[in-house]
């Protein structure tokens, strides 16, 4: 008989406040197993990194893998925010210092090649010879990497491809998901030969992991508040005689030694290196997600500026705080810490007018918005540029909308995404503008008017 003992992670998105508690919990949890000597694994399942925290940012996510290899990971997969969230040359050098491996089966170069950082799976060799193989999927933007410059394959069909060889060489087998609930429970129906489906991506948790036919799916939720257990006993034929995972809630972890401090370190050391100036303003920039400001004004200008599109929106809630006097790239990130792209699309005017009436329901500012990017609270107000209401009537660029004419509208791609104009946006063509999130357009502006 063994023992695997499997500690995973997911979607952490640099909540650091979480750290210096599970970095103890994983170190003690390790040198008691190799005190029995047993084996331990440690996976994390993507968007470990999330460019809202200043220690992120600042080093784009390298700092991140530095807290990786502290705590001695065995491998990672990535996720959106590590892969669709860095430019090319970022996400490209992430991983040079890394002293895990990242096991990404669908990334590859446009050349149709792995970067060299990158492997598809890996074998690992148990101390009693039991052969784990390990295999990492990311989900499917297809469309997003490849503005970026990546080729990214459809997951399960790579899955299915990588499954020969893998059976072939491993005796267990894990993979590392960062697809979604619906894709590992789809992947655990149609290829029963996996034995373990480490989840991430909807940020979902089970509290004693999930049995689906053989397959158990493990996942920890998001931001740390968990960290996933998983222990697999198997006989002298590599059979599975037993397995069970758990949950631990980072509140009930051991608070280390000086822990605020060190998570105050954290921010200290992110702001320190973002302390350049980026402008002096000779009048406050106001915030207030509830009614149209110069801050949201300007926003709304520069978006459409920078897509040269015909008109543009944004919801004031994008922005986070009041900017006066010096202004630093911390500051930016402060009060507009969204990995949010520009984006435009084209539409016709009865389109556009459909999209622009819904902005006026009066629920919407107060609406409280989780995910697609957004890291404020509530939606806001929409503020446009080139776009007036005048007595029942719409004007764009000064002229009275047309049903049938084009129109450009620049918007945060948040909307895009179908959540919010359900009947209009997400069957249109759009134009991602990458990497630049917003607040590189508010630094462009800010930069070009000093």
């Amino acid at each position: 008989m063994e023992t695997i003992h499997i500690y995973h992670t997911n979607d952490f998105h640099s909540h650091l406040e979480h750290w210096p508690r599970i970095l103890q919990f994983l170190q003690l949890k390790k040198e008691l197993h190799r005190k029995h000597d047993e084996d331990v694994f440690l996976f994390d399942i993507g968007d470990f990194l999330d460019r809202w925290h200043p220690f992120t940012e600042a080093t784009k996510g390298k700092g991140n893998v530095t807290l990786l290899n502290e705590c001695q990971f065995t491998a990672v997969t990535i996720g959106n925010n590590e892969g669709v969230n860095l430019p090319y040359e970022d996400l490209n050098n992430l991983y040079d210092n890394a002293l895990f491996d990242v096991l990404v089966a669908n990334l590859y170069h446009k050349t149709g090649i792995y970067p060299d950082w990158v492997k598809p799976y890996k074998i690992y060799h148990t101390k009693k010879g039991t052969r784990v193989g390990v295999i990492g999927l990311t989900a499917y933007f297809v469309q997003l990497y490849e503005l970026l410059g990546w080729k990214l394959t459809e997951p399960i069909a790579e899955l299915k491809k990588w499954l020969g060889p893998l059976k072939k060489e491993a005796d267990f087998i894990i993979v590392l998901s960062h697809l979604g609930i619906h894709d590992d429970e789809q992947i655990a129906v149609e290829f029963p030969e996996i034995d373990v489906i480490l989840g991430a991506h909807t940020h979902h948790f089970f509290e004693k992991g999930k049995l689906v036919g053989n397959t158990l799916l493990g996942a920890a939720g998001k931001y740390g508040y968990y960290v996933g257990k998983i222990s697999i006993n198997l006989n002298e034929q590599k059979a599975v005689t037993h397995q069970e995972a758990v949950l631990y809630d980072v509140n009930d972890l051991t608070a280390p030694r000086n822990e605020q401090e060190r998570i105050n370190t954290f921010s200290k050391k992110g702001k320190e290196l973002l302390n350049q100036r980026v402008t002096i303003l000779s009048e406050p920039l106001v915030h207030n997600p509830f009614h149209e400001t110069n801050f949201s004004l300007l926003l709304s200008r520069t978006l459409r500026e920078w897509c040269g599109a015909d008109c543009a929106m944004i919801n004031a809630g994008l922005l986070l705080g009041t900017l006066t006097g010096e202004v630093t790239n911390y500051d930016l990130l402060e009060v507009c810490p969204h990995p949010i792209n520009p984006c435009v699309v084209e539409l016709t005017g009865k389109e556009l007018m459909e999209v622009l009436l819904q902005t006026k329901d009066e629920s919407l500012p107060h609406k409280q918005i989780k995910g697609l990017g957004f890291r404020g609270t509530n939606l806001g107000v929409f503020v446009f540029d080139g776009i007036c209401f005048e007595k029942n009537k719409i004007f764009i660029d000064g002229r009275e909308l047309e049903h049938e004419s084009c129109y450009t509208l620049a918007l945060p791609d948040m909307f895009t995404f179908g959540h919010f104009f359900k009947e209009v946006l997400p069957h249109k063509q759009k134009k991602y503008f990458l990497p630049e999130f917003m607040r590189d357009l508010l630094k462009w502006k800010l930069q070009m008017h000093s």
